[in-house]
């Protein structure tokens, strides 16, 4: 570097913005400006209608039905760690049902073209979870987990009729 240059350097560090920063920032603030109305503009032309999920009442059940099983499994455990094995396949009756609802969740929610066929599979695992969980209806968890199965294959029947 010349003594010139390292003069130069040195009276911008001084004055803190050379004229090269302004440009570059100006340049920088009018490429947002003219991003952000770009993207104003094509925001009132994009339809959001299938942002979010048109199943609302299939969606609620699914999660309603994972939040209970999973009520289940965690009393089902105290159980286990009790010496009562007694709940072993409730608890693995509503494992499956919260793996088979965890996907169907999510699908319902994205509004995927998958929904009808993989609402078969969750039906039936609804059903064989709701029939284990009501033998231990004395159990409020496993009560609450075999109502929430139940609901959730009425509003499959209601949802995709």
């Amino acid at each position: 570097m010349s003594e010139k240059e390292i003069v130069s350097n040195k009276q911008q560090e001084k004055d803190g913005i050379s004229r090269r920063d302004v440009l570059l920032g100006m340049s920088a603030a009018a490429s947002m400006v003219y991003a952000g109305s770009a993207s104003a503009a094509a925001s009132k032309e994009h339809d959001h209608s299938k942002h979010s999920t048109q199943l609302t009442d299939l969606m609620d059940a699914v999660n309603n039905c994972t939040d209970k099983g999973r009520r289940c499994i965690s009393h089902c455990m105290v159980s286990f760690t009790e010496g009562d094995t007694d709940l072993a396949e409730c608890a693995s009756k509503a494992h499956e049902m919260m793996a088979i609802c965890g996907g169907f969740a999510y699908l319902v929610a994205s509004n995927s073209s998958y929904v009808k066929e993989y609402a078969k599979v969750c039906e039936k695992v609804c059903v064989d979870c709701a029939k284990e969980c009501n033998k231990h209806d004395q159990h409020k968890e496993c009560k609450a987990c075999a109502d929430a199965c139940d609901d959730i294959v009425d509003a499959i029947k209601l949802s995709l009729a």
